[in-house]
């Protein structure tokens, strides 16, 4: 993009001192003294980014990879330990639940507090608080302590000022998450509607959905350093397999049994490549799986797609279709051509199984782990042929 960004990260760190006793506590003040670093543990490591207007970025990453501390420190929260922070607009952040907002007072009285602090003019302030009230739609609780409020009406508070002040900016983390289902989607209508008008979302969030929903580029956060950073369906889906395989790691490993008595896979190429990890597919997966057969009988061939995280999606044995192989000296090779293109975007495993000739007994396996590319927000494992009709009376 051109021009000037809104927000600019250069070479952004950021240390936290690890002092658990008197001792570690003094020699962190001095080396602080002395201008040195203290030593401690790393949670953002070289940052660089740039946001430009009319941009929308999702930041994801697991717990503890500095989300919420990029956030803290791009809005002046915490200082860095080294790099630094640009800032060309106004930002409105809605960052920690309360933050702001003072619990002894009533949720009026802080919403004027706070309308004032951020700029509202004194002559439009009644009008604008009224909106914010009806926006936030808590009832009798305005005129509660905020010491009172439930998380969910803390966040109603305070993202019904952020709906009325429209910063240039608007940095939000995890707030989609705490609201109620019917909030929530007043609160994606805003900031589509935001976004619309030409503003900008630095959003943070575990809900990968919400990510792709409302935002055009993803950040990926891993262990403080950015591990990804592009468009949103491929970062978002690039993330989501990478959970699938740490939380199937264990439950999927098959091991070849080894013994020459058995009916054994030799090869298998998907797509002409013997790699373990296919690159991603579009749509047809051509596959050509060799067996080995002791005693010269015809073995069968079993395969199978399974999701990352372990759910069956679709399996069946050669002798289903009565599918022959070619013989090759003493080896036995199938010719496998699946049509993916009912399957949503998301990482997946292809399992084959050397079978015995009677497909009864399972031998030997062998996976490939390939991902399915798209850009869509249909949810679940496949894609289900489906139209909309149009309404009654009036042509599609």
């Amino acid at each position: 993009m051109s021009g000037t960004p809104l927000v600019r990260v250069k070479n952004l760190s950021k240390a936290w001192s690890l002092c658990s006793t008197p001792a570690q506590r003094a020699r962190a003040l001095i080396s602080v003294l002395l201008g040195r670093q203290a030593e401690g543990s790393v949670t953002l490591v070289d940052i660089n980014l740039d946001v430009y207007r009319g941009e929308s970025l999702g930041i994801i990453g697991s717990n503890g990879a500095g989300k919420s501390t990029l956030l803290k420190l791009i809005c002046g929260v915490l200082h860095p330990t080294s790099g630094s922070v640009e800032l060309n607009c106004k930002i409105g952040a809605l960052i920690e639940l309360g933050a702001g907002f003072e619990a002894e007072r009533t949720g009026r009285e802080n919403l004027y507090i706070s309308a004032a602090l951020l700029g509202f003019e004194s002559s439009d302030l009644s009008d604008k608080i009224a909106s914010i009230i009806a926006f936030a739609d808590i009832g009798a609780y305005i005129d509660q302590p905020v010491k009172h409020y439930s998380s969910g009406m803390v966040v109603r508070l305070g993202f019904a000022l952020i709906s009325a002040w429209r910063p240039e900016v608007l940095i939000t983390d995890e707030v989609l998450a705490v609201g109620d289902e019917s909030f929530q989607r007043k609160c994606i209508r805003w900031i589509e509607q935001y976004l619309a008008d030409g503003g900008t979302l630095l959003l943070v969030s575990h809900s990968t959905y919400h990510i792709q929903k409302l935002c055009k580029h993803a950040l990926w956060l891993k262990d403080g350093r950015v591990h990804a950073y592009g468009d949103v369906f491929d970062v978002t889906q690039d993330y989501l397999a990478f959970h699938e395989r740490l939380s199937d790691a264990d439950s999927n490993t098959l091991e070849a049994s080894g013994s020459p008595n058995e009916y054994r896979i030799s090869s298998v190429l998907v797509n002409g490549e013997s790699e373990e990890r296919i690159r991603p597919i579009e749509k047809l997966i051509h596959c050509a799986v060799c067996l080995q057969s002791p005693d010269g009988r015809v073995p069968r061939l079993g395969w199978g797609i399974i999701r990352g995280d372990g759910t069956a999606v679709y399996g069946a044995v050669s002798d289903m279709l009565d599918a022959l192989p070619r013989e090759c000296g003493g080896h036995f090779e199938y010719q496998l051509e699946i049509d993916s293109s009912s399957l949503l975007p998301g990482q997946y495993t292809l399992r084959f199984h050397a079978m015995d000739p009677e497909g009864l007994r399972m031998f030997d396996s062998v996976e490939r782990f390939l991902t399915i590319r798209g850009a869509t927000r249909e949810l679940g494992l496949v894609r289900i042929p489906h139209k909309w009709s149009a309404p009654s009376g009036e042509s599609a």
